[in-house]
């Protein structure tokens, strides 16, 4: 008799369906096969399932049983087949009657026959609602996740037993209750503030422009001086994500498998890989391709510490998807995107003793020494970043002086997200969301300058020697700052504070 379960695999960070078919023929051999090129967590599906139907009351055929995973040609990974390969091994045996109709079925099944949590359950949800399946069966553990999606319904899981009794209409289950999107949009609590940092205005004051406007950071300072506190505290001022942001942000953590006990990611994501990272785990990619630190980092910050000691190859894989958003890996058999939508904040060292031009501490490095470690990051990614500031050491009496005067990150957070709903209302109805996602031509369209900025910026230009794409970039950092002071126009003090933004050229070398 033969049987079909729907069910799906993760393509990048889309699910495509993918249909079980199980058929158990009443003459031959007893065997059991599975055929669509399984990967090894697939084949090793057999044995789990025999001993979850078997310890779970069911019986399993002494006959032959071969399950095609259709398409053929598409790679089956993972073990979150085991479900309806089970299934579909009680309906082709005819211990369950019926079908199992338009229902998504996936989960990892535990010897006992308990069901265990997979990966990607979200894009299966997304998937369901698109090709207008019924309903969606789901490990209890990854039932909160599934629930974001509207218009399905999603049952929760917990042993291939309930499922038995369930659609034998023994014990039905009830759905799993809608996620309420209210609870998703809590106020953020942050470890780090705005006012728990003391001094360091115009690194503050950059950090709220990168924020307002999606503009990478390169912070450059001695030792000690605070760099990496501030780029812990910008996720603070980043407005709340949207319900579409957390819908695209829970989708690539539940592909990774990096959801933990959090079913729903609510905060923007700050990732902080090490500098002896590996290609593969900035950019993603692998064999399997999976997501990397900097999708990881998606609608949030990837920060990059001690920036100069990453190997050169990391640094300059990061251009693309600087400028694209977007990060596209090809292998032999298939060819995924994963999307790169981040702000880059990255901190140096002035040298590698971190002490050059220090009032206080002498810099003990030589003139070759200086010029190969400012050499270890190219031009064209210095080009690709926005704001370039200085973090000098914090006096002694600042340290041990008051700081009632500094602002909390909920008010610099607040003219951040007025300076986004500017934005907003400018892009409406096209694929932009913030000024730093404008091209060249966005720039002609939204940005109109009045003459007397274009003069500034000419004599900026030839004075600085800046290159076209630097020329557009502090366009757009002027729009934010202007989006920040609430004025629809740009003014030559915004462009005056722009390119106070951009590195200068260090004559001493």
């Amino acid at each position: 008799m033969l049987a079909k379960v729907l069910s799906a695999a993760v393509v990048g960070l889309d699910a495509t369906p993918v249909d079980v078919e199980v058929d158990i023929a009443s003459q031959g051999l007893p065997s059991f096969t599975i055929v669509g090129l399984p990967d090894k967590a697939v084949e090793e599906a057999k044995e789990r399932v025999r001993s979850a139907l078997k310890n779970s009351g069911a019986d399993f055929p002494a006959k032959r049983i071969t399950v095609n995973l259709a398409p053929a040609d598409l790679p089956k990974e993972g073990p979150a087949y085991d479900l309806p390969i089970a299934l579909g091994i009680l309906l082709a045996s005819g211990q369950l009657p019926g079908t199992a109709g338009q229902s998504l079925v996936f989960g990892e099944l535990s010897l006992d026959g308990h069901v265990r949590p997979v990966r990607g359950v979200l894009p299966f949800a997304l998937l369901a609602k698109k090709k207008r399946y019924k309903t969606v069966f789901v490990p209890e553990s990854n039932a909160p996740e599934a629930s974001l999606v509207d218009n399905i319904t999603v049952f929760a899981i917990d042993s291939l037993r309930s499922l038995f009794l369930h659609l034998s209409d023994q014990q039905p289950l009830s759905p799993s209750p809608k996620t309420d999107l209210k609870t998703l949009f809590t106020a953020d609590v942050s470890d780090f503030d705005m006012a728990d940092i003391k001094g360091q205005e115009q690194a503050k004051r950059a950090l709220e422009i990168a924020a307002a406007g999606g503009h990478n950071l390169l912070m450059k300072g001695p030792p000690g001086a605070g760099k990496t506190l501030l780029a812990r505290t910008m996720v603070s001022i980043l407005p709340q994500l949207t319900f579409d942001e957390i819908l695209e942000t829970t989708k690539i953590y539940s592909i990774a498998g990096t959801l933990g006990d959090n079913a729903i990611v609510t905060t923007r994501p700050f990732r902080s890989p090490h500098h002896s990272t590996s290609l593969i785990g900035l950019i993603g990619g692998g064999s399997k391709p999976q997501p990397g630190e900097v999708t990881l980092a998606h609608r949030g910050v990837l920060f990059l510490d001690e920036f100069p000691e990453f190997p050169r190859q990391l640094v300059e894989s990061l251009r693309q998807p600087l400028e694209d958003h977007t990060i596209t890996i090809s292998r032999a058999q298939k060819k995924v995107s994963y999307p790169a939508n981040v702000t880059l904040v990255a901190a140096q060292n002035p040298c590698p003793c971190g002490f050059y031009g220090e009032r206080t501490r002498q810099c003990r490095c030589s003139p070759s020494q200086l010029i190969r470690y400012q050499r270890r990051l190219s031009g064209p990614i210095l080009d690709r970043i926005d704001l370039h500031i200085s973090v000098p050491a914090i006096p002694v009496e600042k340290l041990a002086g008051n700081n009632t005067t500094a602002e909390s990150s909920q008010l610099v957070r607040a003219r951040v997200e007025g300076a986004r709903k500017r934005q907003t209302e400018r892009f409406a109805g096209t694929r932009l969301t913030t000024n730093a996602d404008m091209t060249s031509r966005d720039v002609e369209h939204y940005s109109v300058l009045s003459e007397t900025c274009r003069t500034l910026l000419r004599q900026a230009v030839a004075t600085m020697q800046l290159s076209g794409r630097s020329y557009y970039r502090i366009i757009k950092v002027a729009q934010t700052i202007a989006d920040l002071a609430g004025k629809t126009a740009i003014e030559p003090q915004h462009i005056a504070e722009a390119l106070q933004y951009r590195p200068k050229l260090d004559l001493n070398l």
